[in-house]
């Protein structure tokens, strides 16, 4: 998943970007909000983190502008301001969430990880194809296979519905635990076997493993 980060305080801008990265996501950093815009436009992401405060366009008038273009990528707004004014004119404009700093790395990961959630099951289209053979419907969250459900247990489908989220990136078993156990003390054999039970009802080749980085569908 291609994230965009404007965040002109070097040392933010290297942690959250170092941060991220670290936890699978491809991340493009910039510091002046014109070339910024420059990249929404050419580039293809999934969600922005937007600084407001920034030399060139900032974080407002870049949100603005995309919005006016009729973008609908959600957008993360990063700020200092407490003025409720402030914070109300980001959602009025378009933001999906803000984050107030100073604030937790792990805490802007799980707010990433809700908003590409319901902004990919928000999407008109309820069907998600994951190749030839399978799809997955967001509306009922139900794994299809040429048309026909198959049966999987609540945790699979919270797992199958995880890596469809992050479809064509490998998550590791801790971003898994984080996201589908939610941080609960579950061992790694579990999470395996929560996998292997998937790849029984599917076939093996339905979630790749990528040797000492991690799993993924499609």
């Amino acid at each position: 998943m291609k994230l965009l980060l404007l965040e002109d305080d070097y040392l933010y801008q290297v942690s959250i970007k170092d941060f991220l990265i670290e936890n699978g996501y491809e991340v493009d950093a910039f510091a002046d909000g014109d070339e910024a815009l420059d990249a929404i436009y050419n580039g293809s992401y999934a969600l922005l983190l937007l600084d407001i405060r920034v030399p060139g366009m900032d974080g407002y008038e870049i949100l603005k502008e995309v919005r006016s273009s009729g973008l609908e990528t959600p957008v993360i707004m990063l700020t200092s301001l407490t003025d409720i004014e402030d914070l109300s004119l980001g959602y009025e404009l378009g933001c999906s969430d803000y984050i107030r700093k100073p604030f937790a790395l792990k805490e802007l990961k799980y707010r990433i990880e809700h908003i590409t959630k319901v902004s990919i099951y928000k999407n008109d289209k309820a069907d998600i194809v994951i190749d030839g053979l399978f799809r997955f419907d967001t509306r009922s969250e139900t794994l299809l296979r040429e048309g026909v459900p198959v049966e999987l247990s609540a945790m699979e489908i919270r797992l199958v519905a995880t890596m469809v989220q992050h479809m064509g990136y490998y998550l590791s078993l801790e971003q898994l635990r984080d996201a589908v156990w939610e941080g609960r003390d579950v061992s790694y054999a579990d999470i395996r076997m929560c996998i292997n039970r998937v790849r029984q009802k599917c076939g093996k080749a339905f979630i790749q493993t990528k040797k000492m980085v991690g799993y993924k569908i499609g």
